[in-house]
């Protein structure tokens, strides 16, 4: 029987020590922010009962679960009829009672509900995992990545909306990357679907939509006629969807525009006073009301977000909402929810391509320590304790082999320092300090020694 050749599943990726270094920074940067605004740290399962997970996402969202297969012999309860008809949703229905996590927000709804006398609400929860959806893989786009998301459940105030984009504008300042904030409201889409005479319609309209940066105007206009759209609606939609502007502008447009729709008006009422308080704190980066953003997922219901980098070419990089009625699909109506979702695979690629990783975050070892032999080691080895004490990233060599061999290692690993002490550094109760980038080096106590490593 030949070997195969070790692979991994497409759309998936290994992360090596230095690209693990990065996605560190990435995660510890999110989460100092998070805490910043008071939010706590929670984890839940990688699978789900697909009784939590399916009707969520809309079709489109139940088509990219992956299911997990039922454990045992998954075929006895499976007739040889059942088989031959080959009714694949028949079939994943009894034959897979679980599946992977397609997101964090659904399994938080869940475990708010599952632990509601518990918490203090509102209740604040950041969680950083990973999720898994069955689709196309292609560049910036996987299908197991990190989600580093935020929620607020319990309370209604547009305050939490205000916080959740002051929260994007301090990662992505501290990351250093220029970005777009997109906002809009799903009561202003269902507010749009009311008044061209398609409210039973809402969901196809801002699937389709969405979709206006990906495949342009026409092929979106041609999947509202697919999906039952009247034409007379669809050229109602169109200087809304090509509407331009400030932000002050494009609400007074749509504002008019919506005049007779209560919901409508609610949700240029609220996406204004989001605007407005956001002036006031004084973002770093361009927030932007879009009409065009619909964010495809049903449980959205009030405020959108969405968030691009300006200087390199990805999609979405930041996403999330309002969602006053998810908890309800579990048994616990009336619980109002707001959060973002930072995407840290496109943010690790976004970072990459721009190259802002700072230093001192993709390295690891700062101090290499010569092995030159057992007597050298034993007076090495006390000197080693005191350097990692001082926080110095320290490592000695494990076997005493060729100078240059260990000086390779060094270089391979950016180690900025090397330390060596033979006979005459022993004798003197000291090290000689090599820089690795200047290429100086002293003889030097101690004391000096973590002086310079640490800089």
């Amino acid at each position: 029987m030949a070997n195969t050749k070790p692979s991994i599943p497409k759309g998936t990726r290994d992360f090596g020590p230095e690209e693990m270094a990065k996605r560190n920074y990435i995660f510890n940067t999110i989460k100092e922010v998070y805490a910043l605004y008071g939010f706590q740290q929670i984890e839940t399962p990688a699978m789900e009962t697909l009784h939590t997970l399916m009707g969520k996402y809309g079709d489109e969202g139940d088509k990219l679960l992956f299911k997990v297969l039922n454990s045992g012999d998954y075929l006895k309860d499976i007739s040889d009829e059942e088989l031959r008809d080959r009714n694949v949703l028949h079939l994943q229905s009894k034959l897979c009672e679980k599946g992977l996590r397609y997101d964090l927000t659904v399994p938080f709804a869940r475990y708010v509900v599952m632990h509601r006398n518990e918490l203090q609400l509102p209740f604040k929860r950041y969680q950083i995992q990973p999720v898994w959806r069955a689709d196309r893989p292609q560049k910036g786009r996987y299908r197991e990545f990190y989600q580093c998301d935020a929620d607020i459940v319990g309370s209604d105030s547009l305050l939490n909306e205000v916080e959740l984009m002051q929260i994007v504008d301090t990662v992505f300042q501290r990351f250093g990357i220029r970005v777009q904030i997109k906002i809009n409201n799903r009561k202003i889409l269902s507010g749009l679907a009311e008044v061209i005479g398609e409210a039973d319609k809402i969901v196809d309209i801002t699937v389709a939509i969405d979709k206006l940066d990906k495949i342009g105007l026409e092929k979106v206009n041609e999947e509202l006629r697919e999906n039952g759209i009247s034409e007379e609606a669809i050229q109602k939609l169109q200087p809304v969807i090509a509407l331009t502007g400030f932000n002050e502008e494009k609400l007074k447009v749509i504002a008019d525009v919506l005049k007779d729709s209560e919901t409508g008006l609610k949700g240029v009422e609220e996406t204004s006073f989001i605007l407005n308080a956001l002036k006031k704190v004084g973002l770093k980066n361009e927030m932007q009301l879009d009409l065009t953003l619909a964010r495809g997922l049903n449980y959205y219901t009030g405020a959108i977000f969405e968030v691009r980098a300006l200087d390199t070419p990805m999609g979405s990089i930041t996403g999330g909402g309002r969602y006053d009625n998810l908890t309800g699909i579990f048994g616990m109506p009336g619980l109002s929810g707001v959060g973002i979702s930072f995407g840290a695979d496109r943010i690790y690629d976004v970072l990459n391509a721009l190259d802002l990783y700072p230093k001192d975050a993709v390295r690891s070892t700062q101090l290499l320590f010569i092995n030159f032999g057992e007597k050298e080691t034993e007076y090495c080895l006390p000197i080693i304790a005191k350097a990692r004490e001082t926080g110095i990233r320290t490592e000695i060599y494990p076997d005493a082999v060729k100078m240059k061999k260990q000086m390779s290692y060094a270089n391979a690993k950016h180690i900025d320092f090397v330390a060596l002490a033979g006979d005459n550094e022993i004798e003197a109760g000291k090290v000689t300090l090599k820089n690795m980038v200047t290429g100086e080096q002293n003889l030097v106590d101690v004391d000096e020694m973590i002086k310079q490593v640490l800089g």
